[in-house]
């Protein structure tokens, strides 16, 4: 099943994998803990940090 959304906590929680998209292009993938406790892309980065800096979980 393919599940779009923002709510990262969410996707966390229950995905098998995530993916990242930028301007409809993925621009990084992989299972949860890989990518929430260590992006890759300065995209996923940049996204990830301003979450948190609102008070959203990851």
């Amino acid at each position: 099943m393919l599940l779009v959304t923002h709510e990262m906590g969410f996707a966390h929680d229950f995905a098998d994998r995530v993916l990242f998209f930028d301007r409809g292009k993925i621009v990084e993938e992989g299972k949860p803990d890989e990518i929430f406790r260590n992006p890759k892309q300065e995209r996923t980065q940049g996204f990830l940090k301003k979450i948190i800096a609102a008070g959203h979980r990851v």
